[in-house]
Protein backbone atom coordinates (compact mmCIF):
# COMPACT_ATOMS: atom_id res chain seq x y z
CA UNK A 1 0.00 0.00 0.00
CA UNK A 2 1.84 2.88 -1.36
CA UNK A 3 -0.91 5.47 -2.41
CA UNK A 4 -1.11 8.52 -0.69
CA UNK A 5 -3.72 9.96 0.96
CA UNK A 6 -5.31 13.33 -0.07
CA UNK A 7 -3.55 14.95 2.59
CA UNK A 8 -0.32 13.38 2.02
CA UNK A 9 -0.69 14.72 -1.59
CA UNK A 10 -1.40 18.04 -0.90
CA UNK A 11 2.09 17.88 1.06
CA UNK A 12 4.07 16.26 -1.78
CA UNK A 13 2.56 18.57 -4.00
CA UNK A 14 3.27 21.81 -2.68
CA UNK A 15 7.21 20.18 -1.88
CA UNK A 16 7.31 19.32 -5.78
CA UNK A 17 6.39 23.22 -6.70
CA UNK A 18 8.78 24.45 -4.50
CA UNK A 19 11.12 21.91 -5.71
CA UNK A 20 10.97 23.33 -9.29
CA UNK A 21 12.23 26.82 -8.42
CA UNK A 22 15.11 25.63 -5.83
CA UNK A 23 16.20 23.46 -9.25
CA UNK A 24 16.18 26.34 -11.17
CA UNK A 25 18.36 28.21 -8.86
CA UNK A 26 20.39 25.86 -7.98
CA UNK A 27 21.59 25.20 -11.77
CA UNK A 28 22.80 28.78 -11.79
CA UNK A 29 24.49 28.54 -8.32
CA UNK A 30 27.93 27.49 -10.56
CA UNK A 31 28.07 31.07 -12.54
CA UNK A 32 27.73 32.86 -8.94
CA UNK A 33 30.50 30.42 -7.91
CA UNK A 34 33.23 33.15 -8.74
CA UNK A 35 31.78 36.35 -6.86
CA UNK A 36 31.95 36.36 -3.23
CA UNK A 37 29.03 38.30 -1.80
CA UNK A 38 26.14 36.96 -4.37
CA UNK A 39 26.10 33.68 -3.52
CA UNK A 40 24.29 33.99 -0.03
CA UNK A 41 21.81 36.71 -0.89
CA UNK A 42 20.93 34.34 -4.06
CA UNK A 43 20.27 31.36 -1.18
CA UNK A 44 18.45 33.55 0.62
CA UNK A 45 16.16 34.48 -1.69
CA UNK A 46 16.20 31.23 -3.02
CA UNK A 47 15.16 30.18 0.73
CA UNK A 48 12.43 32.75 1.07
CA UNK A 49 10.71 32.17 -2.44
CA UNK A 50 10.95 28.68 -1.91
CA UNK A 51 8.80 29.59 1.28
CA UNK A 52 6.68 31.59 0.25
CA UNK A 53 5.61 28.68 -2.59
CA UNK A 54 4.98 26.18 -0.06
CA UNK A 55 3.14 28.69 2.07
CA UNK A 56 0.94 29.43 -0.36
CA UNK A 57 0.45 26.26 -1.64
CA UNK A 58 -0.55 24.74 1.59
CA UNK A 59 -2.79 27.45 2.61
CA UNK A 60 -4.78 27.35 -0.65
CA UNK A 61 -5.19 23.56 -0.02
CA UNK A 62 -6.01 23.81 3.53
CA UNK A 63 -7.17 27.47 4.79
CA UNK A 64 -6.83 28.03 8.15
CA UNK A 65 -4.16 26.34 9.46
CA UNK A 66 -1.15 27.80 11.49
CA UNK A 67 2.07 27.74 9.89
CA UNK A 68 5.48 27.64 11.72
CA UNK A 69 8.82 27.75 9.00
CA UNK A 70 12.17 28.63 9.34
CA UNK A 71 11.74 32.27 7.30
CA UNK A 72 8.80 33.61 8.65
CA UNK A 73 8.08 32.07 12.28
CA UNK A 74 4.52 30.83 13.76
CA UNK A 75 2.07 32.17 11.72
CA UNK A 76 -1.75 31.84 13.71
CA UNK A 77 -4.22 30.74 11.93
CA UNK A 78 -7.92 30.19 12.59
CA UNK A 79 -7.79 26.83 13.48
CA UNK A 80 -5.75 25.89 16.46
CA UNK A 81 -5.59 22.64 16.27
CA UNK A 82 -3.31 22.08 12.97
CA UNK A 83 0.19 23.61 12.12
CA UNK A 84 2.01 22.94 9.35
CA UNK A 85 6.21 23.04 10.32
CA UNK A 86 8.22 23.80 7.29
CA UNK A 87 11.71 24.18 6.26
CA UNK A 88 12.19 25.75 2.77
CA UNK A 89 15.60 24.93 2.40
CA UNK A 90 17.15 22.25 4.48
CA UNK A 91 21.13 22.25 3.78
CA UNK A 92 21.39 25.44 2.59
CA UNK A 93 25.67 25.54 2.60
CA UNK A 94 25.36 22.69 0.57
CA UNK A 95 23.08 24.11 -1.62
CA UNK A 96 25.27 27.57 -1.71
CA UNK A 97 28.52 25.52 -2.58
CA UNK A 98 26.19 23.58 -5.19
CA UNK A 99 26.57 20.27 -3.49
CA UNK A 100 23.61 18.30 -4.35
CA UNK A 101 22.20 17.58 -1.18
CA UNK A 102 19.54 19.76 0.64
CA UNK A 103 15.72 18.94 1.33
CA UNK A 104 12.15 20.70 1.52
CA UNK A 105 10.41 19.70 4.87
CA UNK A 106 6.74 19.62 5.12
CA UNK A 107 5.24 18.48 8.64
CA UNK A 108 1.97 18.62 9.91
CA UNK A 109 1.24 18.80 13.58
CA UNK A 110 -2.58 17.68 14.89
CA UNK A 111 -2.81 18.78 18.57
CA UNK A 112 1.17 18.63 19.26
CA UNK A 113 1.03 15.71 17.48
CA UNK A 114 2.89 15.42 13.97
CA UNK A 115 0.79 12.85 11.62
CA UNK A 116 2.23 13.74 8.23
CA UNK A 117 5.75 14.40 6.85
CA UNK A 118 7.44 14.67 3.53
CA UNK A 119 11.09 15.37 2.88
CA UNK A 120 12.17 15.69 -0.73
CA UNK A 121 16.01 16.17 -1.93
CA UNK A 122 14.79 17.72 -5.75
CA UNK A 123 17.84 16.90 -7.19
CA UNK A 124 17.48 12.96 -6.32
CA UNK A 125 13.89 13.27 -6.88
CA UNK A 126 13.04 10.87 -3.90
CA UNK A 127 10.70 11.57 -1.66
CA UNK A 128 10.11 10.29 1.99
CA UNK A 129 6.63 10.49 3.07
CA UNK A 130 4.71 9.08 6.09
CA UNK A 131 1.34 8.95 7.66
CA UNK A 132 0.98 8.36 11.34
CA UNK A 133 -0.02 4.42 11.66
CA UNK A 134 0.38 3.90 8.11
CA UNK A 135 4.20 3.38 7.89
CA UNK A 136 6.67 5.33 5.79
CA UNK A 137 7.95 5.02 2.07
CA UNK A 138 10.38 6.59 -0.62
CA UNK A 139 8.54 7.41 -3.71
CA UNK A 140 6.54 4.45 -3.88
CA UNK A 141 8.51 1.44 -1.83
CA UNK A 142 8.16 0.98 1.98
CA UNK A 143 11.12 1.31 4.01
CA UNK A 144 12.36 -0.05 7.60
CA UNK A 145 15.23 1.26 9.64
CA UNK A 146 18.74 -1.12 9.24
CA UNK A 147 18.38 -4.28 11.48
CA UNK A 148 21.74 -4.12 12.56
CA UNK A 149 22.01 -4.90 16.50
CA UNK A 150 25.55 -3.91 17.25
CA UNK A 151 27.28 -0.35 17.15
CA UNK A 152 31.01 -2.01 15.62
CA UNK A 153 29.12 -2.61 12.71
CA UNK A 154 27.19 0.67 11.98
CA UNK A 155 27.56 3.55 10.82
CA UNK A 156 26.11 6.85 12.21
CA UNK A 157 25.15 10.12 10.93
CA UNK A 158 25.60 13.60 12.91
CA UNK A 159 26.02 17.53 12.45
CA UNK A 160 28.98 19.50 13.21
CA UNK A 161 28.57 22.76 15.18
CA UNK A 162 29.83 25.46 13.06
CA UNK A 163 30.74 28.89 13.26
CA UNK A 164 28.48 30.78 15.88
CA UNK A 165 26.41 27.55 16.14
CA UNK A 166 26.46 24.77 19.26
CA UNK A 167 28.99 23.98 21.98
CA UNK A 168 32.00 22.71 19.92
CA UNK A 169 33.70 21.02 23.36
CA UNK A 170 30.86 19.03 23.90
CA UNK A 171 30.40 17.87 20.74
CA UNK A 172 34.27 16.34 20.78
CA UNK A 173 33.68 14.30 23.37
CA UNK A 174 30.68 12.91 21.96
CA UNK A 175 31.74 11.69 18.75
CA UNK A 176 35.06 10.53 20.59
CA UNK A 177 33.09 8.19 22.55
CA UNK A 178 31.18 7.11 19.77
CA UNK A 179 33.57 7.18 16.53
CA UNK A 180 36.24 5.20 17.90
CA UNK A 181 33.31 2.02 18.65
CA UNK A 182 31.36 2.43 15.13
CA UNK A 183 32.34 1.50 11.46
CA UNK A 184 31.69 4.79 10.21
CA UNK A 185 30.55 8.12 11.23
CA UNK A 186 29.10 11.20 8.62
CA UNK A 187 28.67 14.41 8.07
CA UNK A 188 26.21 15.08 5.33
CA UNK A 189 25.13 18.93 5.95
CA UNK A 190 21.28 18.07 6.05
CA UNK A 191 19.71 16.78 9.26
CA UNK A 192 16.34 16.07 8.07
CA UNK A 193 17.99 13.71 5.06
CA UNK A 194 20.02 12.42 7.25
CA UNK A 195 16.66 11.10 9.76
CA UNK A 196 15.09 10.11 6.30
CA UNK A 197 18.05 7.85 5.57
CA UNK A 198 17.61 6.41 9.06
CA UNK A 199 14.29 5.67 8.16
CA UNK A 200 15.64 4.16 4.74
CA UNK A 201 18.08 2.12 6.61
CA UNK A 202 21.06 3.88 4.82
CA UNK A 203 22.14 5.12 7.97
CA UNK A 204 21.97 2.93 11.23
CA UNK A 205 21.45 6.21 13.67
CA UNK A 206 21.95 9.71 14.02
CA UNK A 207 22.37 12.45 16.49
CA UNK A 208 22.47 16.10 16.85
CA UNK A 209 21.83 19.04 19.13
CA UNK A 210 20.92 22.79 18.63
CA UNK A 211 17.95 21.90 16.29
CA UNK A 212 15.23 23.82 15.52
CA UNK A 213 11.65 22.19 14.99
CA UNK A 214 11.07 22.37 11.03
CA UNK A 215 14.68 20.24 11.20
CA UNK A 216 12.87 17.39 13.12
CA UNK A 217 9.49 17.64 12.95
CA UNK A 218 9.03 15.24 9.33
CA UNK A 219 11.96 12.99 10.65
CA UNK A 220 10.73 11.79 13.51
CA UNK A 221 7.47 10.49 12.41
CA UNK A 222 9.53 8.70 9.33
CA UNK A 223 12.03 6.58 11.71
CA UNK A 224 8.68 6.06 13.79
CA UNK A 225 6.80 4.79 10.77
CA UNK A 226 10.02 2.82 9.36
CA UNK A 227 10.01 0.98 12.61
CA UNK A 228 12.63 3.25 14.49
CA UNK A 229 13.00 4.65 18.12
CA UNK A 230 13.59 8.31 18.28
CA UNK A 231 14.53 10.62 21.43
CA UNK A 232 15.88 13.51 22.44
CA UNK A 233 20.41 13.37 23.26
CA UNK A 234 19.11 12.07 26.74
CA UNK A 235 16.94 9.49 26.14
CA UNK A 236 13.95 11.67 27.22
CA UNK A 237 10.41 12.40 24.81
CA UNK A 238 10.35 16.16 24.35
CA UNK A 239 12.25 16.23 20.89
CA UNK A 240 11.36 19.75 19.71
CA UNK A 241 11.69 21.36 22.86
CA UNK A 242 15.17 19.87 24.14
CA UNK A 243 16.54 20.92 20.18
CA UNK A 244 18.50 17.78 20.30
CA UNK A 245 18.09 14.19 19.08
CA UNK A 246 19.13 10.77 18.64
CA UNK A 247 17.55 8.06 16.50
CA UNK A 248 18.25 4.71 15.70
CA UNK A 249 16.30 1.07 15.41
CA UNK A 250 15.11 -0.53 18.72
CA UNK A 251 18.30 -2.15 19.47
CA UNK A 252 20.99 0.27 18.63
CA UNK A 253 19.18 3.44 19.89
CA UNK A 254 19.49 2.52 23.96
CA UNK A 255 23.50 1.95 23.14
CA UNK A 256 23.71 5.32 21.01
CA UNK A 257 22.11 7.18 24.38
CA UNK A 258 24.57 5.10 26.82
CA UNK A 259 27.12 6.77 24.68
CA UNK A 260 26.37 9.80 24.91
CA UNK A 261 25.51 10.19 28.21
CA UNK A 262 29.10 8.95 29.12
CA UNK A 263 30.34 12.08 27.22
CA UNK A 264 28.56 15.09 29.38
Amino acid sequence: MSTQSALLKVMSDAARKAARGLNRDFGELGELQVSRKAPADFVSAADLKAEQTLFEALEKARPGYSFMGEERGLIEGTDKTHTWIVDPLDGTTNFLHAIPHFAINIALEREGVVVAAVTYNPVTNELFWAEKGKGCFVNDKRLRVAGRKHLDESVLGTGIPFLGHGQHARFLKELHQISQRVAGVRRFGAASLDLAYVAAGRLDGFWERDLKPWDMAAGVLLITEAGGKVTNAEGGDDIMGSGSICAANLELHPLLVEKLKAAA
